[in-house]
């Protein structure tokens, strides 16, 4: 399809997918068995540049923005949705300080982001702060010059990978979610350690992790614009991010649509190629459809957040839902084109299967989706009544 796609653009696509072909794939099957990401994969994502994609020119990135990063994402995801995760979620861990951090934190942090030195992560999620993100326990008490924090984050994407991670803290736990704020904490800061590696269904390759901190000393220099933000910066970032999941999603279906394309052009059964059966290419025929609508969703949700609006909150959630769903979707029907073959670790469509689903759940679920969408309908109502 034809999506008006700038030179550089073009370009990053043709990186990511060389990238994603000749270096991720070769590993796939293994990442995904021992639940690791190579230092390798590290590396040549900084050799690649594609790291410098989410980051403003003037911090050494390209400043191609969500576009460019819903593109590399989407490619990294055919061939790998772990992968994919972790590409997106540095880019996850980047944006509150593009979008709130100061000239000294942005200058401190972006950079190496853009050149791979660094690896960043978001830390929001808690035992008892999922779906309810204005529920966050961890503690930061004001200490002269420096925030004590205590307590933990779960389920936290590049947990262990990631070299810095803005963290979600609660700074005046009377205040409900006004008494939230948002701080850098370095991974070798001391009182910060990590709990255990989480055995995931899908998604392997992204390494997610428990954040465990003890009386850990944070400066206060290290404070996202000012205490009291840190839940507005959570769900601004999220209006941006969601857009990358949803790209992960279509990544995801898009592999299974090759997958399945490919095998019912070779497997026979009947004395003929199962993709001259009727149902196999009604099957194809709605895989296809859907994985282009969802596509075109998230393209345009991503072109929505470049050109600066300021309600975005409604098309990001739309992207993230559509996707997901379609991801869950094409991936279970792929597994049904392989038949008893699909259901076997041999062939990747059982893989995407389960990385598909997790689209579903992080960086808000599809029913919290929901939710921001018919809130966002009923308020354009009420303004257009005023």
């Amino acid at each position: 399809m034809y999506y008006n796609l700038s030179e550089e653009e073009e370009m990053i696509r043709e990186v990511a997918r060389t990238l994603a072909e000749e270096k991720i794939k070769p590993l796939r099957e293994e990442m995904d068995r021992k639940s690791y990401f190579p230092p390798e994969i590290r590396e040549e994502f900084g050799k690649s540049d594609l790291l410098r994609v989410f980051i403003p020119e003037e911090y050494e990135g390209l400043g191609m923005g969500f576009m460019g990063t819903a593109l590399a994402t989407e490619e990294i995801s055919i061939v790998d949705g772990g992968v994919g995760t972790a590409y997106s979620a540095n880019g996850l861990g980047a944006t509150p300080i593009i979008l709130f951090g100061s000239e000294e934190q942005k200058r401190k942090y972006l950079p190496p982001t853009a050149s791979g030195e660094k690896w960043a992560a978001f830390a929001l999620t808690e035992p008892d702060a999922g779906s309810d993100a204005g529920n966050v326990q961890l503690r930061a008490d004001k200490e002269g010059d420096y925030y004590i924090l205590n307590g933990n984050k779960v389920f936290i994407t590049n947990g262990g990978l990631a070299d810095y991670y803005v963290v979600i803290v609660a700074t005046d736990r009377k205040k409900g979610i006004r008494g939230l704020s948002a701080v850098i904490v370095e991974k070798d800061t001391e009182g910060f350690t990590f709990g255990k590696e989480e055995d995931k269904m899908g998604i392997r390759a992204a390494p997610t992790r428990e954040l465990v901190f003890s009386d850990c000393k944070v400066p206060r220099e290290n404070l996202l614009r000012r205490e009291g933000f840190g839940f507005m910066i959570a769900m601004k970032t999220f209006d941006r991010t969601r857009a990358g999941v949803a790209a992960q999603a279509v990544g995801i279906a898009q592999g299974a649509l090759t997958e399945a394309i490919s095998y019912a052009n070779v497997r026979k059964q009947f004395g003929k190629r199962i993709g001259e059966f009727q149902a196999i290419q009604i099957k194809l025929a709605e895989m296809a459809t859907k994985v282009e609508a969802a596509r075109a969703l998230t393209y345009l949700a991503a072109r929505y957040i470049d050109s600066g609006a300021t309600t975005i909150s409604k098309i990001s959630s739309q992207a993230k839902l559509f996707a997901s769903d379609v991801a869950m979707q094409v991936t279970i029907e792929a597994v049904q084109v392989f038949g008893g073959y699909g259901y076997m670790r041999d062939y990747p469509v059982e893989k995407m299967m389960r990385d598909a689903k997790i689209t579903q759940i992080y960086e808000g679920t599809s029913e919290i989706q929901k939710l921001v969408i018919a809130n966002e309908l009923l308020k354009e109502d009420l303004r257009k009544k005023k």
